[in-house]
């Protein structure tokens, strides 16, 4: 019998995602029947208003469907194995991680600069508003795997740049400001570093990249950070679902 859950995600969530490892390890396919809320609910020892959110979740992610009077199926695209979707919003450094890197992060500079138009509209900043400006590179033991540039509101972290650790994780950070980001905007294309930075930073061998430029924003929608990260195209490849 499965043990209560516990861990530090919502309850609901963590429901979501112990019917979706149930889907997977009772080998359910497209068009199966999931198991009846009572079935569920003396499973997970779980109240059946928690279950009934985990199953609006699974229902929006397309994972099962309701027919009326008949109960709950699993759907197509719950056959569709996707290893490292694009879709996820995850740190950097946990991308990487899952890529079986242990990345570190080298800074190359950090700054106070009054943002130009691009940036200033994905951040929708004022006319006199300035960013912060982090340039890193992250690291697979001395092979730069990653060039990132990342743009901050500096009314977000009011603190003298130099007080702060930037080496670290730039969503922990905002998170105590308690503007951690929870969601993204994304666009990917492949590119070359630009030239300037090969030369600056001896990146000749860096070769093609897959540039992901990406607006995050906090729990109430406000932009927080634009992101400019140059994935090493040997050492990444990225996944999506079409539907």
């Amino acid at each position: 019998m499965d043990e209560p859950i516990r861990d530090t995600r919502t309850l609901v969530i963590q429901l979501r995602d112990r019917i979706a490892d149930l889907i997977r390890d009772e080998n359910l396919q497209p068009g199966d029947k999931l198991p009846t809320e009572a079935q569920l609910t003396a499973r997970f020892k779980i109240s059946r208003p928690a279950l009934r959110e985990a199953l609006k979740l699974l229902e929006q992610d397309d994972i099962i469907y309701v027919e009326h009077g008949r109960g709950r199926f699993i759907s197509a695209i719950s056959a569709v194995q996707v290893v490292r979707p694009i879709t996820v919003f995850e740190s950097v450094t946990d991308m990487a991680r899952h890529y079986g890197y242990k990345p570190h992060n080298k800074v190359l500079s950090i700054s106070e600069e009054t943002p130009d138009a691009t940036i200033a509209q994905q951040l929708r900043l004022g006319a006199s508003e300035r960013v912060i400006r982090i340039e890193r590179l992250r690291l697979e033991n001395d092979t730069p795997i990653m060039y990132c540039l990342d743009y901050v509101p500096r009314s977000i972290v009011p603190a003298r740049l130099y007080d702060i650790d930037w080496s670290g994780s730039l969503l922990s950070l905002l998170e105590q400001h308690r503007q951690r980001p929870r969601m993204s905007a994304a666009a990917v294309t492949a590119v070359m570093l630009p030239g300037d930075v090969v030369e600056r930073n001896d990146l000749r061998d860096f070769g093609p990249a897959l540039l992901i430029t990406e607006t995050c924003f906090n729990a109430v929608g406000i932009p927080v950070i634009y992101a400019i990260d140059y994935h090493r195209g040997s050492h990444f490849s990225f996944s999506l679902v079409r539907k």
